[in-house]
């Protein structure tokens, strides 16, 4: 793993563009020993809410938040926050369940939508401008997926005509089957920004952050 100097670039704003933004906080993190990976702490502050700083930064209109399992824990948190809050009445339908949730709430006027995973801390305000600045300059396509030397990344931005036609194909389509699906509607961005393959998923990746990149990142303590 390799921080990419992507992240020294100042954010651009919206560039006009009325993006919202959905995050991923519903899972059980059962890898990493079955805690909220929200709630990990870098510099003393969870990782969600570092994300919400970087879309804050970047100007992202609306925000909206998936929780689940832990929503007792990772609600209170969001308190303070301009952000909608969508409770998955059965995670155990694991995350696809969750995205569906997201893309059904969000407002459907907005120009795209990104879709974040709650544990990549790398993600900030630059990368999250990287996304947008994409999508305007597409050529074709609706959907931004970010590849990193070939690998798949994350987030991805969602426009506002993907995301109509994976709501009206049934309950079952959501992001990565409509992309796999419909290739077509697929733009990629080709760069080497290593923060969108950044993700905690078990102690190990924790670890690896540390003795790569120097971060330090701490499993949250939660209340009995």
């Amino acid at each position: 793993m390799k921080s990419s100097n992507q992240g020294d670039k100042p954010a651009n704003k919206a560039m006009g563009l009325n993006i919202g933004a959905i995050i991923l906080a519903a899972g059980e993190g059962v890898r990493m020993g079955s805690i909220p990976k929200a709630l990990i702490q870098m510099e003393g502050i969870p990782l969600i809410e570092h994300m919400l700083r970087a879309l804050s930064e970047a100007a992202v209109a609306e925000i909206l938040v998936v929780t689940g399992y832990y929503h007792a824990f990772i609600e209170p948190v969001l308190k303070d926050h301009p952000v909608r809050i969508v409770r998955n009445p059965n995670p155990a339908l694991g995350q696809p369940s969750s995205v569906r949730l997201g893309l059904e709430a969000i407002n459907q006027d907005l120009d795209g939508v990104i879709m974040l995973l709650c544990d990549q801390p790398l993600i900030n305000a630059a990368d999250i401008a990287q996304l947008i600045e994409a999508f305007m300059n597409r050529g074709s396509g609706e959907i931004i997926l970010p590849m990193v030397d070939g690998k798949r990344g994350n987030p991805v931005l969602i426009g506002r005509n993907a995301l109509k036609q994976i709501l009206a194909s049934g309950p079952e389509m959501v992001c990565r089957n409509f992309m796999d699906q419909h290739p077509e509607m697929v733009s990629l961005l080709e760069t080497s920004n290593a923060h969108f393959l950044g993700d905690v998923d078990s102690i190990a990746d924790l670890q690896k952050f540390r003795q790569e990149l120097g971060m330090v990142l701490t499993l949250p303590n939660l209340p009995n």
